[in-house]
This record gives structure tokens, C-alpha cells and sequence, in this order.
């Protein structure tokens, strides 16, 4: 169940919940980033968005999905996707570039680089860090 924040209309897991309260487009933080990448995102918003009490908002840096508490963020730059998720176990994935442990959790980070970088394996490790929380 979630609640609506009135000023900037964020879905919230509760009315107390902090959140960044202000409102900014998606597009806007693609501004400047090349075509491929945008693509790739929307290949992964297409898929998660269609997740069952999937919410999505945005933040001046990057786009966060919550499923009550955030499972997914991806940060657009001019070179990538820098994507965040977590499991409870370490993977042993090339593409993994950086993993931390945030919260009795592992965070991980992939970049994409193309819309072909964006596959199975990773919606599956999405779908992991959905249902972890």
C-alpha cells in the first residue's frame, strides 16, 4: 500500500516517510545523454514498472524504484547507466563493477553502456533485489 505525497506527488511506502520533495522529469536527466543509453533505460523501465507495486520517482541525480523500499536505482551519466541493486548473496558476474554492504545487504553496481547490455541475467538480478526487500 502506498501513499501519495501531495506537493510533488512521489508514491511513498507511508505519510512520514523523507523523501526529496521536489519535482523532476525523467527526460530531464537525460538531458545530454546519448540516445543509446536512454534506450536502455527504457528497456529496463518497460520490464520493472511492470512488477507488481512497482513505484517510480526521480531525484536531481537519478531514477529509484520501490517495491516498499527502494530496490533498483539508476543514475544516468554521459557515458553510462550506473544501475544499483541487492541481494543477499556476492555475485560473481563480470559486469559487476563495484559491490558494497549497505544494511546487512550487498549493493551492486553494473554500468550499461548500450542497450545491449541490458539482459536477462540482469532482470533476474533485479527481480532478486525486488523481492528482497
Amino acid at each position: 500500500m502506498s501513499w501519495t505525497f501531495p506537493k510533488c506527488e512521489r508514491e511513498l511506502a507511508k505519510p512520514n516517510q523523507w523523501h526529496y520533495c521536489a519535482k523532476i522529469s525523467v527526460a530531464s536527466l537525460f538531458d545530454g545523454v546519448p540516445m543509446e543509453l536512454e534506450l536502455a533505460f527504457d528497456q529496463v523501465l518497460a520490464e520493472v514498472a511492470s512488477w507488481e507495486d512497482v513505484a517510480v520517482s526521480t531525484t536531481p541525480n537519478c531514477i529509484v524504484f520501490g517495491h516498499r523500499k527502494t530496490f533498483l536505482v539508476i543514475r544516468p551519466t554521459k557515458k553510462f547507466l550506473e544501475v544499483k541493486f541487492y541481494t543477499k548473496e556476492p555475485l560473481h558476474e563480470g559486469t559487476v563493477a563495484k559491490t558494497n554492504l549497505r544494511a546487512g545487504k550487498l549493493e551492486h553496481q553494473v554500468r550499461l553502456l548500450r542497450a545491449g547490455d541490458v539482459n536477462s541475467q540482469l532482470f533476474s538480478y533485479f527481480r532478486k533485489s525486488y523481492e528482497l526487500l
